[in-house]
């Protein structure tokens, strides 16, 4: 079964931002993903998180140099993410099968800014 970018996928990414900043006190989360992985990526921006920059061959995977992406949302910005996640993930927010009235807004929201991401790959 395919869990991404279905709702309890972007459910579950929500519940551990979630834990992350109101129950242990984080003061950012990280996501980092192979630079060349363009679904990891969007994955990323769709949740809310902000592309911070591109690490070069900064591991080694099956004998071959690998870039890695960054991102990550810091806690004054999980505020207004968090009410957006609620909003999304609000039952009144689904038809009958399931599906999503609305999209989720969570890169819209974000005050940093993504315009780098454009550039890289």
């Amino acid at each position: 079964a395919q869990l991404s970018r279905t709702r309890s996928a972007t459910e579950a990414n929500y519940l551990l931002l979630q834990y992350a900043f109101d129950i242990l006190g984080y003061r950012r989360v990280e996501w980092k993903c192979n630079a060349l992985n363009a679904k990891s990526r969007r994955a990323a921006l769709r949740l809310g998180f902000q592309y911070e920059g591109t690490w070069i061959k900064s591991a080694v995977m099956k004998g071959r140099s690998r870039d890695n992406a960054w991102f990550s949302i810091v806690d004054d910005e999980w505020v207004q993410l968090k009410q957006e996640f609620q909003r999304w993930l609000n039952p009144t927010n689904f038809d009958s099968n399931g599906q999503q009235l609305t999209k989720l807004n969570a890169e819209k929201i974000n005050p940093r800014s993504n315009k780098e991401m454009d550039n890289i790959y």
